[in-house]
């Protein structure tokens, strides 16, 4: 049921039109836009649809990947823009932007290994980096075969598949990879797109499920509900307190739990390679990019209560399609902010604590 539930909502168009299907009184807005982070898109789909339904606003959202998501709203063609890979603040500071998060998920290590079923390999970040770094080529090397006694792993080569596009699925990876690998950060690092020194690139989360299901032997990486989706077999992973974990909503939450939104800038956080003998270690949060100074206050404010509404009524839908909703606390906190923050040419607030949908 819930891949069904996935599959209609994710397709293969990079573009995410809902028809208006409500009605909305004369004068208000009727059509919202935002662009970027593919990581999401299930989930705002799903949002989208039924918000069109109900309050007869549509949502017209390009799944591009988080770098294209960050171009378009600094080059003001969008209301929103979408980020899997937070803005640090001096950065949200320069573009005259705020940031907060909407729902958590995680990154999955997607493999096509024939015989092997989901869950039963097992990797380390370390070997997962020597893996991308191109050091370990065969799936019966003996490093992949220390932690996978009695697993019958062939003598055939591993192809590498990785992200083409500035993605900040990628950079949640790479920030893991980093932390777990001082060689894959002193050779690679941690960014949206980075110089791969293996393996062959696709566009999307779509992109890279679709070249891992067609190539046998390959490893890629993808966002939990795509390698749901597409019903691929995954790796588990050893987490920071040594447990072999698979990727689960429990887990995703796991890593999210001691998370502390209040005392980061920006609603920078960094959810990766975190304690916890449940945690699953590519853990993200994927945030909404606006700006603090709105030149149309009334999109702005459409825009807002779109992602009010969501974050007080799409909790059920999110986790049907195994995303992890922000606690009550965390949305609080970003609704007071909004207050605080956006603002009209004039100054003056465009969004108050009673405009709240609950």
């Amino acid at each position: 049921m819930r891949t069904k539930l996935v599959k209609t909502v994710v397709s293969s168009a990079a573009l995410l039109l809902i028809a208006l299907t409500g009605t909305a009184n004369a004068g208000d807005v009727t059509a919202i836009s935002g662009a970027g982070a593919t990581f999401p898109y299930p989930v705002y789909a799903k949002w989208a649809e039924t918000y069109s339904k109900t309050k007869g606003v549509k949502m017209n959202y390009q799944s591009i990947g988080s770098g294209g998501g960050i171009k378009q709203i600094k080059a003001k063609t969008v209301d929103f823009g979408a980020s899997d890979a937070p803005l640090k603040p001096e950065a949200l500071d320069s573009a005259g932007l705020m940031q907060f998060p909407m729902v958590m998920g995680g990154v999955v290590p997607v493999v096509n290994v024939p015989g092997i079923k989901p869950g039963k390999l097992h990797l380390s970040g370390e070997l997962l980096a020597a893996i991308y770094l191109g050091e370990v080529k065969k799936w019966n090397d003996s490093r992949i075969q220390a932690l996978n006694k009695g697993l019958k792993l062939p003598h055939s080569a591993i192809t590498v598949v990785h992200r083409s596009d500035g993605s900040g699925t990628t950079w949640i990876f790479t920030n893991y990879l980093t932390k777990v690998s001082k060689d894959w950060a002193g050779k690679v690092g941690n960014d949206k797109a980075v110089a791969w020194p293996a393996g062959v690139g696709g566009k999307g989360n779509e992109g890279v499920a679709s070249y891992v299901r067609r190539i046998k032997g390959s490893i890629g990486y993808v966002e939990y509900a795509y390698a749901l989706q597409n019903k691929m077999s995954y790796a588990k992973l050893e987490n920071k307190a040594g447990h072999f974990v698979a990727p689960t909503s429990a887990s995703f939450q796991a890593a999210a739990a001691n998370a502390d939104w209040s005392h980061a800038p920006g609603f920078y956080m960094v959810l990766t390679d975190q304690p916890g003998k449940a945690s699953w270690p590519i853990t993200g949060a994927t945030f909404i990019l606006v700006y603090k100074t709105q030149a149309k206050p009334e999109n702005g404010v459409a825009v807002l209560k779109f992602f009010d509404w969501a974050y007080h009524h799409g909790d059920k839908m999110a986790q049907k399609l195994d995303y992890v909703p922000m606690p009550a606390s965390v949305v609080s906190l970003v609704e007071k902010t909004w207050a605080a923050n956006i603002k009209d040419a004039s100054g003056n607030a465009t969004w108050t604590m009673d405009m709240v949908q609950k």
